[in-house]
């Protein structure tokens, strides 16, 4: 994760962590059609972990350059789902409530599918 998000207002200036970017980003992507979870890789041995909801922010890195957003998502999503369908609506979903959470725009959101779950 990179620079904190900055605004200045007449009363002094705000700083945003990314991991808060990232939290906030996270909870939201889980509520999205399609989206299981956020998924963890080990690099090591390439096995990939669902993460549980206090950690979501571990599959979502942050970077921000200008007040301007970049959001990388790895994400596990359901059986049978269309990930095109899932990936646009997360995209659109996730721009505009964090776009209206932080006050900064989002420049891109990137997806990485990491795997696929059955639906109890």
């Amino acid at each position: 994760m990179a620079n904190s998000g900055e605004m200045n207002t007449k009363l002094g200036k705000i700083t945003v962590d990314p991991q808060v970017i990232a939290s906030y980003a996270g909870s939201v992507a889980v509520e999205c059609f399609g989206i299981v979870g956020m998924a963890a890789v080990n690099m090591k041995d390439g096995i990939v972990k669902l993460l549980k909801k206090d950690y979501l922010h571990h599959g979502i890195n942050v970077m921000i350059q200008d007040n301007k957003i970049v959001l990388d998502f790895h994400v596990i999503v359901a059986y049978g789902v269309s990930i095109n369908t899932v990936a646009d609506n997360l995209i659109h979903t996730v721009k505009y409530q964090v776009e209206e959470f932080t006050g900064m725009e989002i420049e891109k959101i990137n997806i990485y599918v990491e795997g696929v779950r059955v639906i109890d």
